[in-house]
């Protein structure tokens, strides 16, 4: 009997990394398991790299019927006996399959703080969808509850970021050399989609703020998404082209956070930020708003700064306060790394997802035998 995971994201980003860490330590543990992913997309690809048993099947919206048809399909055919969606789409199209395949146990992995949609039907998904809910950050779980999600469906358990990408010799010199910057000048990175939500308009407000005080702090952004072309036309305005850089999209993540001074998140909503768990992991001090599940990582004073959301000035002041206090930096960035090697590691993450699956089989009386 097959564990089944179901990811109908097109893009790379934390919630299909997760999804990787996750399938591939369930199969190097012996777990029968199946990914189900969007021909072609990343995750797909980095399945097939790491040799996990993966389905290829386009979903093409919440309301795909031949995607419905196609999964209730490879769901019986390998006698799955428990099924977890990892995002919204899978959810829509997997919970219907799954309830046509008769699947005993259904899962949903939940990444964001955005509110549920108020229409009766996303009310059905969250609750007669799925069997147990697992939320990223108890930011997350307090959402869903708000929504009339009961709190007995959900389980908070953090991501895990795999340490050994950062194991690498560090080279600080690595973005300098690239974008021509001084050995003196202060790098300040985010990683993110750009996305509203990400608050990229006000980091770039913030740089406004900051030439103003020095020209040696930059700021980097990595990532593509809708607004680059609105967020390139703000950075021209306010000219501040000398301190903002756009990137892209990159996969060279470990050397850029490893050139880094200081990390950057200014989400106004945010699930909890996986590229925070990356920059930790390097030593990164950290400036971070206040939301979601940022605070279960960034300990205000103590791993970094948390500012208010939507709020330049803030973000600003304390971006300046990390390259004037070097020596503050480097502690916030040393309690920082030993915070995320003690709760936010990928073998905490699978056992934790493993306890659940027991215990939902337990509440359902079911013999849970995973293995081939």
């Amino acid at each position: 009997m097959r564990l089944f995971h179901i990811d109908a994201g097109k893009e790379w980003r934390g919630g299909q990394r997760q999804v990787l860490y996750l399938t591939e330590e369930l199969l190097k543990r012996g777990y029968s398991i199946k990914l189900i992913t969007q021909p072609k997309c990343p995750l797909h690809r980095e399945a097939i790299n790491k040799k996990i048993p993966t389905i290829p099947l386009r979903i093409k919206g919440e309301f795909d019927l031949i995607a419905i048809i196609r999964i209730a399909y490879y769901l019986k055919k390998e006698r799955a006996i428990l099924v977890h969606f990892h995002d919204a789409h899978s959810l829509a199209v997997g919970s219907i399959a799954a309830n046509i395949a008769k699947i005993p146990i259904k899962v949903l992995s939940r990444r964001v703080d955005f509110p549920l949609k108020k229409h009766f039907l996303s009310k059905i998904k969250y609750t007669k969808g799925v069997d147990g809910i697992i939320a990223i950050s108890n930011g997350i779980k307090k959402v869903l509850m708000k929504n009339g999600i009961n709190g007995k469906l959900i389980e908070v358990i953090h991501p895990g970021t795999d340490f050994s990408q950062f194991e690498l010799k560090i080279d600080k010199n690595y973005l300098r050399r690239e974008l021509g910057f001084s050995e003196g000048d202060y790098l300040v990175g985010i990683i993110a989609h750009l996305a509203d939500h990400k608050g990229h308009k006000y980091l770039i407000e913030a740089s406004q703020i900051i030439k103003n005080k020095t020209d040696k702090i930059k700021i980097i952004i990595v990532g593509e998404g809708p607004l680059k072309m609105e967020l390139t036309r703000k950075v021209m305005k306010l000219n501040t082209g000398n301190v903002v850089f756009f990137l892209g999209f990159r996969k060279d993540i470990p050397q850029i956070l490893n050139s880094l001074n200081l990390f950057v998140l200014s989400s106004y909503l945010e699930g909890l930020g996986s590229s925070i768990l990356d920059a930790m992991a390097c030593k990164l001090p950290v400036v971070a708003t206040c939301t979601g599940g940022i605070p279960e990582a960034v300990k205000d004073g103590i791993t970094g700064i948390l500012v208010p959301p939507r709020n330049p000035e803030a973000l600003a002041e304390a971006i300046l306060k990390l390259y004037s206090n070097r020596k503050l930096a480097e502690e916030m960035g040393e309690r920082g790394y030993k915070l995320v090697q003690e709760k936010f590691s990928i073998k905490s993450m699978v056992d934790k997802t493993l306890e659940f699956y027991r215990k939902l089989a337990v509440q359902k009386d079911i013999d849970l035998k995973f293995e081939n």
